[in-house]
């Protein structure tokens, strides 16, 4: 599997340089998402611009990542969807558990708004 991973301060880009997410590839995103979580990241934008094509385990894999991401508050954005497993994904009716942004900048944005939501809940608490 072919990808690159931008750690910035807040967050991580993690890009997939493959066409297709598919059973080829996707216990392998699966594994490397988990890497980046257990190195103490909690947010990551998952640039798809590059995938054409998914499959069922490609979405498993997605489902994966939210999960992982969302469970001690961290936000678990994809970006750049191409038509195709866009449509896949408003098939399987994921769109409505997924966060999708059109490109890497409204990730950013939707990353920040998250943490100052989050930073606000957690005033709120004490």
């Amino acid at each position: 599997m072919k990808y690159t991973v931008d750690k910035k301060e807040q967050y991580v880009i993690f890009t997939l340089l493959e066409e297709k997410l598919d059973t080829g590839i996707s216990p392998q995103l699966k594994s490397e998402l988990l890497t980046v979580h257990a190195e103490g990241y909690t947010n990551l934008i998952l640039d798809m611009s590059q995938v054409k094509y998914s499959d069922s385990s490609g979405l498993s894999a997605l489902l994966v990542g939210n999960r992982k991401f969302g469970e001690e508050g961290g936000i678990f954005v994809i970006s750049s969807l191409q038509e195709h497993v866009m449509k896949l994904i408003k098939i399987s009716m994921l769109d409505k558990v997924l966060k999708i942004v059109d490109g890497l900048e409204e990730a950013a944005e939707a990353i920040f708004i998250h943490e100052i939501d989050n930073g606000e809940e957690e005033e709120d608490l004490e």
